[in-house]
């Protein structure tokens, strides 16, 4: 991670450690990079947080005085930017979003050609020349200064490409979509309303700052139970930027990203499918979900947290199908990033073609109980370097043995340290992260 940059992009509190300035010149520097032997074509999303306006107006203020061209999406989703930057040629994509963060956060995300987030070497570019290192682009002269457009168009591609990847009518199905009062509410109730469904919406009114508040995928439980008290078929709960996706099954029972990826897995293995028969995770999935792909002889690999991680060994390898337990699913046949939406539709797929209920299809697998605590600290680094707090780590790990785990690990967006345990009971897991959080924070 660089010292603005980190898994997911340039992320931090509006105009504290994420301002107006940061904007316009990361625009300047990219506008400036990829504009060196041609006109730059940069497009531009946002979500619905206050901030996103401002940071928007600045970003295309230094990508037009450095020369490049730039299209305006709005409001959208994140997968959305991916999808266009990939699709219609354009040298790379911004994306302004804290995700699930609240409003008064937010973030920048940058994207490649080929709809990937964009590199490390990028990034390490842009902080130096944010911090002085490097000299000033030359200013755009006459008519080479770059001009602005509005595309919403590319967001109603995106929502074509979404509707077209539908295997089967809804026509029947009691859906619930809670929107977060983000960017899904301008895409979700479009798509499934197209598919045929019987669409039901929460959290679809964004004022700015009602964002994540008390909504979506960060609190599923609102979802949870406006899907039991209208007898819903399923629900589905989408984050700030709507790159994840939480389900409710037709129980009311909460379903987790792990939960989707065992779902999918066993359904793309049974329509051989699913490539080199094998799921990528994040170190942070459960425990159960391995002992229940074990169970179906599906293999699978582990990467550190962040989607941008899943996509890399997947790319890498081949694979077909990856994600992390909060939700972020990549299906890479389809997408580059993790799209909510699109997780809503294979999901769906499988309900439809295998003619079950969420709550059955989601049988075979045993979630451990976890618990995780949050670590605020100005050092994310610091436990690492204290022989008590190791030790301690590597204690407790033994004698978790097979059927717990404990992993300690510094955010890669808040200024936390995240400690999380899985074992055979909560109050295992509880008495684990409270150990260790006293540990770290004496330390």
């Amino acid at each position: 991670m660089g010292k603005y940059f980190g898994t997911d992009g340039f992320r931090g509190e509006a105009n504290c450690n994420l301002t107006a300035l940061h904007a316009f010149k990361i625009g300047r520097y990219m506008g400036y990079l990829f504009g060196k032997d041609k006109k730059a074509r940069v497009v531009i999303g946002k979500d619905t947080r206050r901030s996103s306006y401002m940071l928007e107006y600045a970003l295309t203020a230094g990508l037009t005085s450095s020369g490049a061209d730039v299209y305006l999406l709005h409001v959208t989703t994140t997968p959305s930017v991916a999808y266009v930057v990939r699709t219609e040629g354009f040298d790379c994509g911004v994306m302004i979003s804290a995700s699930h963060n609240p409003f008064y956060d937010n973030g920048i995300k940058l994207i490649g050609s080929e709809g990937e987030k964009i590199g490390e070497n990028i990034t390490d570019e842009i902080e130096k020349y944010i911090d002085g290192l490097l000299d000033e682009p030359p200013l755009a002269q006459k008519e080479n200064i770059g001009i602005t457009y509005d595309y919403a168009i590319g967001r109603n591609r995106y929502i074509g490409f979404l509707i077209s990847l539908a295997t089967r009518s809804y026509k029947g199905v009691r859906v619930g979509l809670d929107c977060a009062n983000g960017s899904a509410w301008s895409i979700a109730k479009s798509v499934f309303d197209a598919l045929g469904a019987v669409t039901y919406v929460i959290n679809n009114r964004p004022d700015g700052l009602n964002i994540n508040k008390n909504a979506g995928s960060t609190h599923i439980e609102e979802l949870a139970r406006f899907v039991k008290e209208n007898s819903l078929d399923i629900g589905f709960a989408y984050d700030g930027d709507a790159d994840r996706c939480l389900a409710v099954d037709d129980k009311g029972d909460i379903v987790t990203g792990d939960h989707i990826l065992y779902v999918c897995a066993k359904y793309m293995k049974e329509i051989n499918s699913l490539d080199k028969n094998t799921v990528v995770t994040t170190i942070m999935s459960n425990l159960g979900l391995y002992k229940a792909l074990d169970r179906e002889n599906i293999a699978y690999e582990k990467t550190a947290v962040g989607d941008r991680f899943v996509y890399e060994c997947m790319c890498e390898n081949g694979y077909r199908l990856g994600g992390e337990q909060s939700g972020h699913i990549i299906f890479s046949k389809f997408a580059t990033t993790g799209d909510g939406i699109l997780t809503s539709i294979k999901l769906m797929e499988v309900m439809l073609e295998m003619k079950k209920p969420l709550s059955e299809l989601t049988r075979g697998l045993e979630i451990y109980p976890q618990s995780l605590i949050n670590v605020k600290t100005a050092d994310k680094e610091a436990y690492l370097r204290n022989p008590e707090v190791t030790e301690a780590i590597k204690n407790i790990e033994r004698e978790l043995g097979e059927n717990g785990r404990l992993i300690v690990r510094p955010s890669g967006t808040e200024p936390v340290i995240r400690v999380m345990a899985e074992a055979k009971t909560k109050q295992m897991c509880d008495d684990v992260v409270a150990k260790v959080a006293s540990l770290i924070e004496n330390a």
